[in-house]
């Protein structure tokens, strides 16, 4: 099964086993000349089994059976992640939003609330707010700004926009029982931003990796919000990240 689709501003040209990811992209699809193709193969499903069944036993939960299907959708991205790269644009796990077409992506360790958070945003912003993708966006890394891309991999929930935006900052989440943020350094923020980023196996595309998020840090604001679930933590968060005073 053979289509073409845009994602991340490049065409691309998926080839598969399996039809459940010509269902997924199916919003993506376009007519022009490629970029770049991927292919599967039963191989790569195998490995996506095997990820899966060591992140499992890493979190200490039970394996979870996931069908070849499913694990060709996870082979897929993970191609067109690695062939991303070429572009400097990057897979990252976060969540991402635009309000008034400007974007905010938010991130932390799993179980924090992105989800929640940006449900909130969505309320408290109404039709000037747009979920641009609520699990792994990716990210085109400029010397003039970073712009965020929505895509079919978009989380449990589903909410993606087949848009871009230029983005304005990236934000920690932590919880507390009072909403407070603060900009924060490059090395302070680097661990998780590392963590939260597609790390390829070849040692040449680490380094890419490395030298694309020095230059995300150069380029856009970086703050650590910790904040409780109310409509408060909306307005600590979007204020802050748009007061250029704050330190």
């Amino acid at each position: 099964m053979k289509d073409i689709y845009k994602i991340g501003g490049k065409v691309i040209e998926i080839e598969s086993l399996y039809e459940e990811i010509h269902k997924l992209c199916k919003d993506y699809r376009y007519c022009g000349d490629i970029d770049f193709s991927v292919k599967t193969s039963q191989s790569d499903i195998e490995f996506e089994c095997e990820k899966s069944a060591l992140e499992d036993a890493k979190e200490g939960i039970p394996t979870r059976n996931f069908s070849d299907s499913y694990l060709e959708t996870l082979a897929v991205y993970r191609k067109i992640a690695e062939q991303m790269l070429e572009y400097n644009i990057i897979l990252f796990h976060g969540s991402a939003f635009a309000v008034d077409g400007v974007g905010y992506l938010f991130t932390a360790k799993s179980g924090m609330g992105k989800s929640t958070h940006t449900q909130l945003w969505r309320k408290f912003f109404g039709e000037r707010a747009v979920m641009v993708n609520d699990d792994k966006p990716l990210m085109q890394i400029t010397e003039s700004g970073v712009f965020i891309y929505g895509t079919p991999w978009d989380g449990k929930h589903r909410l993606s926009s087949n848009i871009s935006v230029p983005l304005k900052a990236i934000c920690i989440l932590g919880r507390a029982e009072n909403n407070y943020i603060e900009k924060v350094t490059k090395s302070a923020a680097y661990p998780m931003l590392l963590q939260q980023t597609y790390r390829p196996m070849n040692a040449e595309k680490m380094k890419k990796i490395f030298s694309m998020l020095d230059c995300m840090c150069e380029n856009l604001a970086i703050y650590r919000l910790e904040c409780n679930m109310n409509p408060d933590a909306v307005t600590t968060a979007y204020e802050g990240m748009n007061t250029e005073e704050l330190k």
